[in-house]
């Protein structure tokens, strides 16, 4: 097969893998929804009112990054970071419970720990 028809298959099995966590997420709860973006370099959150169609508060590691010092720091921990990041700033508009959008990753390195920096600060889901 040409790569291009490989390529185009990954992304049509992502975004099905996308489409099915999300449908399982919007109808079992009505909690503003915590939705998870992760590159090679960053990582990505956004707490989501999905009635709305808002971003209600949103973090990244390009944030993170810029009020720490030290410029070597492994992924996981600025993933940790980020997760405390947006639970601060959740906590101060009024949010105490979401539900987590792994989008199509697995629960499984910098989403887990990301998501065990949210719990941390106290927001529950």
């Amino acid at each position: 097969m040409p790569r291009k028809n490989l390529q185009k298959i990954k992304i049509q099995k992502r975004e099905r893998k996308k489409k099915k966590v999300r449908s399982k997420i919007k109808a079992i709860s009505n909690r503003p929804r915590l939705s998870v973006f992760r590159s090679l370099k960053h990582i990505y959150a956004q707490i989501i009112d999905d009635k709305k169609g808002h971003t209600l508060v949103s973090a990244s590691s390009i944030e993170v990054l810029k009020n720490l010092k030290e410029k070597k720091i492994k992924k996981k921990e600025i993933a940790y970071e980020v997760g405390k990041l947006l639970a601060k700033k959740a906590k101060k508009i009024g949010i105490k419970k979401i539900v987590f959008d792994r989008s199509s990753y697995k629960y499984h390195g910098r989403v887990k720990t990301l998501a065990e920096g949210v719990r941390k600060e106290g927001l529950e889901f």
